[in-house]
């Protein structure tokens, strides 16, 4: 199965919503569809960003990236009922390097 990686900076929190909201609301968004290897949170240039590694069911490689996309763009959709939110970038693992798709 191929694995993914998605990164999304976290600009603000919305009115109401403890820090904690914003990975677990990413969490629960992927794993309708995936299974979330792991996650974390890291201060990028002062700037909060989650990052979450989930698997893609395997599939023709265009495919498996469309579905990671996909994904991801729901993920920050759920993620934004709760933060406001900056760049989304989702990456794949190949050969053991990580690459933008």
């Amino acid at each position: 199965m191929p694995s993914f990686q998605t990164k999304l900076k976290i600009t603000g929190l919305k009115p109401g919503n403890a820090p904690e909201s914003v990975m677990a609301a990413a969490v629960e968004a992927l794993e309708t569809r995936h299974h979330v290897e792991s996650n974390q949170l890291d201060i990028v240039g002062g700037v909060p960003q989650i990052s979450l590694r989930f698997t893609v069911g395997d599939r023709d490689y265009p495919g498996e990236n469309d579905e990671a996309r996909t994904s991801a763009a729901m993920m920050r959709d759920a993620v934004e009922r709760v933060a406001i939110t900056g760049s989304l970038y989702v990456l794949r693992r190949s050969r053991g390097r990580w690459s933008p798709i």
